[in-house]
């Protein structure tokens, strides 16, 4: 079915203010620009932390957008989980891996046949000042990230990549570990560099301006 790809970290925060002055702090770099996602109501800030191992992959602080309209669905990546809300009032988290595949339809029906709802393929887009970006990503209705953020969130782009559009930032991403993945979600999607352990669901180290730095979900 093909293997899939590390394409970037979320770090929920709750503000992009917030994040901003958390990445100074804690990688050592400001985050570049981002945009809004009309959609899911929320706006972000991104930058490469692309390495040999894992290429075309970056780093993305996420909020809620306070301009936004209230959107007629649930938030990707449990952002309206009370209890996130909460743990993020004080610092940013990571809390997911989104990971690229090219074959998301197969992708998909190997984790229904699995008994994983993955949720429906969403089309979306963004402007930037380099041109517009759209994918698909598969998010469920209720915005639930399933074996507890374990299972990486996919997605497909569709035709340029976002990394093709950053600098190198100072920050690259060493290595990546999973925990909580059965065996036949491990085999079906393949993850290229990947390591996996019981626990926990995601830990990522980063080497920085400030030196390495581990980051790991709760």
């Amino acid at each position: 079915m093909g293997s899939t790809e590390v394409d970037h970290l979320v770090v929920a925060a709750a503000s992009l203010e917030q994040g901003a002055a958390w990445c100074e702090a804690v990688l050592g770099i400001t985050p570049g620009p981002g945009g809004k996602h009309l959609l899911m109501g929320t706006h972000n800030q991104v930058f490469s932390i692309a390495s040999a191992a894992f290429p075309g992959t970056y780093f993305e602080i996420i909020a809620i957008d306070p301009e936004a309209s209230p959107p007629p669905r649930r938030r990707w990546f449990g952002l309206d989980d009370a209890g996130l809300q909460r743990r993020i009032a004080d610092a940013p988290r990571l809390v997911h891996m989104v990971a690229r595949s090219r074959m998301l339809d197969m992708h998909r029906k190997g984790l229904a046949d699995a008994g994983i709802d993955p949720g429906p393929p969403l089309t979306m887009s963004r402007d930037t000042p380099q041109g517009p970006l759209a994918w698909q990503i598969l998010v469920r209705d209720d915005g639930v990230l399933q074996l507890g953020g374990a299972l990486p969130t996919l997605i497909q782009w569709d035709g340029t990549h976002p990394t093709e559009r950053m600098p190198a930032s100072g920050v690259a991403l060493r290595g990546l570990q999973l925990g909580g993945l059965p065996p036949e979600v491990r085999q079906l999607l393949a993850l290229q560099g990947v390591a996996h352990a019981p626990a926990p669901a995601l830990r990522a180290v980063l080497s920085t301006p400030l030196g390495d730095v581990t980051l790991e979900t709760a």
